[in-house]
């Protein structure tokens, strides 16, 4: 349903924490005409866990209507608990996105049971495309491929978002996925590589900062242009890595408002960007030839 660079895009805030409308605005104006393939609204980058249900889905709603059918939304809809993961998911398909992303719930660690049942009733519950999203790294759950086998059974749960890093988990969802089940990447340092190998695309932190750049790279790796796909990516590796100098999204969003596109906002127990730490951002921008 969807390929390429998907932007896994911040929420920006005013100084009190309160979401800036009129800057989210710009955000999805600027994503249009980068050229990024699909917005990821609400997810991990935008700060979904501290955003309470009504804002979550107000941000959802906005999002959707500034996109106006230009560009697909895809909806962060994830919990720890399967009836907010419910509500969540239902608010993003009344309000037009079109597809979600439900991370594993996290916290309470699930069994391999107890994720494919969770991700069932939600899916049972919600006829909208839904994108499973692995990431043990914030979740201390890890969803494994035998499970994801499973889940792709079902008709509406289309794809899954694998940020391990491990690339040999490819082939194995592969092989116990139906045609058409989409894999992404969520992790940027080992994106490139993964659609070379036949990934789909990649829900990108760095996309935020260095969208058009992030589009020609997906472009080319997908097409199976190696070369030019990892010369391109090389442009980029700086902020894959200088991006996680402190948790996601912290450097992100320093960046973004350097660039003159978010305000100065973030919520604790998040921090703005300590000083020591700016100097790697500001040098992987200039690297990537946005700053």
């Amino acid at each position: 349903m969807f390929r390429g660079s998907m932007v896994a895009m911040i929420t920006p805030m005013g100084e009190d924490g309160s979401v800036d409308y009129e800057a989210l605005r710009g955000l999805v104006e600027f994503h249009i005409e980068q050229g990024t393939d699909a917005i990821v609204a609400v997810g991990t980058t935008g700060e979904s866990a501290t955003l309470d249900e009504v804002e979550h889905c107000e941000v959802i709603r906005q999002t959707v209507g500034f996109a106006a059918e230009r560009i697909p939304v895809i909806a962060g809809t994830g919990a720890n608990a399967t009836s907010e993961a419910i509500s969540l998911t239902r608010c993003a398909q009344q309000a037009g996105a079109q597809a979600c992303l439900l991370v594993t719930p996290y916290y309470n660690k699930p069994t391999q049971e107890g994720l494919y049942l969770h991700h069932k009733a939600v899916a049972e519950a919600v006829d909208i495309p839904q994108i499973l999203y692995n990431v043990p790294g914030r979740t201390a759950c890890d969803m494994l491929p035998e499970t994801v086998g499973r889940l792709s059974q079902i008709e509406n749960i289309v794809g899954i978002k694998e940020a391990t890093g491990d690339l040999d988990r490819l082939p194995g969802i592969r092989t116990l996925s139906p045609d058409g089940f989409t894999v992404y990447s969520g992790d940027d340092a080992s994106g490139c590589e993964m659609m070379l190998r036949g990934g789909d695309g990649v829900i990108s932190v760095t996309a935020n900062v260095a969208p058009r750049l992030m589009r020609q790279m997906c472009e080319a790796a997908l097409a199976g242009r190696r070369e030019e796909a990892q010369a391109l990516d090389q442009r980029l590796s700086g902020l894959h890595r200088a991006l996680f100098v402190e948790s996601n999204p912290i450097p992100v969003k320093w960046a973004m408002h350097e660039l003159g596109l978010a305000p100065v906002g973030i919520r604790l127990p998040l921090t703005w960007l300590s000083e020591p730490a700016r100097p790697a951002v500001k040098a992987a921008m200039q690297q990537a030839g946005v700053a």
